[in-house]
This record gives structure tokens, C-alpha cells and sequence, in this order.
């Protein structure tokens, strides 16, 4: 059987202290290993450096997602807390959500956020989530989230939210509210990096993937065929389209900013070399081996063991390539995950 063919391929250990718990000031000032991909070789740079690597008549592809303040924290009736992480809204005041204490909220029970504010869980899902109604009686929901949410930092950032992390924890192009989880190679860029890959002549294309929990769950069969993703929502606007088509047109290369935006290039209708605009759910899976037709280099941080976004990268990058990588990060003290450092695939 190939390497990278198995869950236990993707197993890695990482000592706790190499997780980064902040962000880096400034953004673009974390390492960046470059992986080459013809030649085999990795080599090692600041983030900022990433230009240089670039050419006019390329395409910088950014997933400009906003993420919310999904993370609700409540009590229960008893005194007891509770905390319900909001996925997607369903219609005006139903989500699906993540609820804990999973065995105390469940259907017919309610969660108190702020006086006026409360959750009703309805149902339980077939996958473990849960449907529930957001009862909000002073101004409407959307306002009542942004003011008593929390941001949904991941889980093995160990400490509460910050007013730092309500800036940190957001790219600088944020625009289409909708994620529970940061774009996070994303998270490297500046207003003025971007200008210099503009000056550079590459073309910033824009499109959306909305980030859910699920990009967080591990891998839990042995076989990564039996791993089911949770659907999450995308766009490519007809403009985006036109713009990717262009950049295959002139033989330049298509740069995805993270393993969100890989994901919707590949979700996209082509023809050939031709894009076309689409919206809807996608659940695509990218895992060795996959042939690639809407990116040509990636960008991206270093990810959880056995997830689905490491084998992402093993299947673009190459599994024994990805994983020299990461044991040359863990040697080199980079720091992993969503504040951490970062990785290019040339």
C-alpha cells in the first residue's frame, strides 16, 4: 500500500509549547518554509518574502469569509454553564450547532446567553449536531450574536478570546460574514504585501468558501474513504471566473491562499482552462492521490495530524515531501496551527 494511503500515515508529535497561542506582530513576520516541489528542496524564509517567488501575470486567490462571533456561551437552567458553537443559519432564528455538554443540552432544553437572549435546542442531527432556535427579544439576532458572541478560537488555543483575537483572528480582506473558523494562511497578509504582489502584476481574485467545525474534525477511520466531510458553502462569481480564465490564458500561475480557497478552485465548473461562476455546497475531500486543476501553487499554515487539511497538502505537494516538511518544522522550531507559521508549494 502507498504512503498516504492510511490515517496513521498522517500521525505526527508535536510537543504542546510548539502550538502558537498568539498571533505574531507584525502579521507578515512569521517564518515561511518553501517547498519545492521538482526539485525536492525546502528551504526557509519570512513570510514577507513571498513576492519574490511570485510573477506578473499570476493570480493571488484569497477567500475574503468574515468570521463571526459564533461561540455563545450560556447557562443552563441548574446555574450550570453550557456553550453552543453556531455552524450555519438555517432560516431567520434556526442554526445547526455544537453543543456541550453534549448529554445536558439536548432537544427540549434551553441555554440562557443574556437577559433576552436565549438558545432552544430542537434536535438532534445524524451526525451528532443540533438544530436550535435563537430567541432574542431587545433588537434582532445577527446584533445579539456580534454582542454576546465570543470568537471561535480554535479549541487547542488554550485561553479565552481577546479584543486582539477580534482583529487577529480575521485576514485584513474580510468582507462576506459566514465562518466559524479563520481562512488562517490568510492571516499572514498585510495591506501593504498586498500592494507589493500587486505591484508585482499579480491579480487578486476574490472568492468565498464559508469555514465550518468540521474543518477541524480529525480523521477518524483508517481509511480516509470513509471520512465524511461536512458540506460548507462557496462562490466564484462570474468576475472571479473570467479573471482565473485570463490567468490560465497567459500561463500564469493560479496561487491559492489556503487549503479554503484550494478547496473552492477545485469545487469550481471548468472547462479546460475555462471557469466557470459557481455557488452551492461543497464536500470535496482532496487526498493522495488527486490530480489538481485549478491551482498551480499553494499557500498554507502547518495543520493538526490526521486532519483533512495535512493531507491537502500531501496530495499537492507529494506525501513524503509534505511529511520531511513537517518533521523539518517540528526540528526547526516553527510554530504550528492557526497563529502559527507558514508554508508555500511551489
Amino acid at each position: 500500500m502507498t504512503h498516504g494511503a492510511r490515517t496513521a500515515d498522517y500521525d505526527f508529535e508535536l510537543n504542546p509549547s510548539r502550538i502558537a497561542q498568539e498571533p505574531v506582530e507584525p502579521r507578515d513576520a512569521c517564518k515561511l518554509m518553501v517547498l519545492d516541489r521538482a526539485s525536492g528542496r525546502i528551504s526557509h524564509h519570512i513570510f514577507r518574502d513571498l513576492p519574490t517567488f511570485m510573477h506578473a501575470g499570476d493570480a493571488l486567490v484569497l477567500n475574503t469569509t468574515r468570521v463571526f462571533r459564533a461561540r455563545l456561551l450560556g447557562t443552563r437552567p441548574s446555574g450550570a454553564p453550557g456553550e453552543v458553537l453556531l455552524l450555519r443559519q438555517l432560516d431567520r432564528d434556526r442554526w445547526e450547532a455544537m453543543v456541550s455538554p453534549g448529554g445536558k443540552l439536548r432537544p427540549g432544553r434551553m441555554m440562557t446567553v443574556s437577559p433576552g437572549f436565549d438558545v432552544e435546542i430542537l434536535e438532534q442531527t445524524n451526525r451528532r449536531t443540533r438544530i436550535v432556535r435563537l430567541r432574542v427579544t431587545d433588537g434582532d439576532i445577527a446584533s445579539a450574536i456580534e454582542r454576546h458572541g465570543h470568537i471561535p478560537l480554535p479549541p487547542y488555543i488554550a485561553r479565552p478570546d481577546t479584543a486582539l483575537d477580534a482583529e487577529r483572528y480575521q485576514t485584513v480582506y474580510a468582507d462576506e460574514r459566514g465562518s466559524v473558523a479563520a481562512p488562517t494562511a490568510g492571516l499572514h497578509f498585510t495591506p501593504s504585501l498586498l500592494d507589493e504582489i500587486a505591484r508585482r502584476g499579480v491579480e487578486r481574485v476574490n472568492v468565498v468558501l464559508h469555514v465550518g467545525a468540521g474543518t477541524f474534525k480529525p480523521v477518524e477511520v483508517d481509511d480516509p474513504a470513509e471520512h465524511v466531510m461536512h458540506e460548507e458553502w462557496f462562490e466564484v462569481t462570474d468576475a472571479a471566473a473570467r479573471a482565473l480564465t485570463a490567468t490560465r490564458e497567459r500561463g500564469g500561475a493560479i496561487w491559492a491562499v489556503g487549503t479554503t480557497a484550494t478547496r473552492t478552485l477545485e469545487s469550481t465548473t471548468r472547462d479546460g482552462d475555462a471557469f466557470t461562476a459557481t455557488r452551492g455546497d461543497t464536500r470535496v475531500f482532496i487526498r493522495p492521490p488527486y490530480t489538481f486543476h485549478g491551482v498551480d501553487k499553494l499557500v498554507t499554515n502547518f495543520h493538526l495530524p490526521r486532519s483533512t487539511l495535512l493531507m491537502l497538502v500531501a496530495a499537492f505537494a507529494g506525501y513524503d515531501l509534505t511529511m520531511r516538511a513537517y518533521r523539518e518544522a517540528i526540528d526547526g522550531d516553527y510554530r504550528f496551527y492557526s497563529y502559527g507559521d507558514a508554508m508555500v508549494v511551489v
